[in-house]
């Protein structure tokens, strides 16, 4: 079972650091990105938003700059180090 957990947990560190490197290519794709490249984009935010939205709503604003992936993936880490 912790195993499992362990894995969930990694897929969703891996999803959050995809969406944050996303965040950078789309704009940079140009006006008219590839569609393939919005889709995968679409789902990474679909599967982190769950997690990243509550943690946004309690964060303070720090500009433009958004830290709740950071935030997030410390909280994972330190809940795969407890199932260990």
């Amino acid at each position: 079972m912790a195993g499992l957990i362990n894995t969930v947990l990694n897929i969703m560190i891996f999803a959050i650091v995809a969406r944050s490197i996303l965040s950078f290519v789309v704009p940079m794709a140009g006006a008219r990105p590839h569609p393939v490249l919005l889709n995968i984009n679409a789902i990474v935010n679909q599967f982190t938003e769950p997690i990243l939205g509550p943690i946004r709503r309690v964060m303070p604003r720090m500009g433009t700059l958004d830290f709740s992936p950071m935030v997030a993936i410390v909280i994972l880490v330190v809940l795969r180090e407890v199932v260990n």
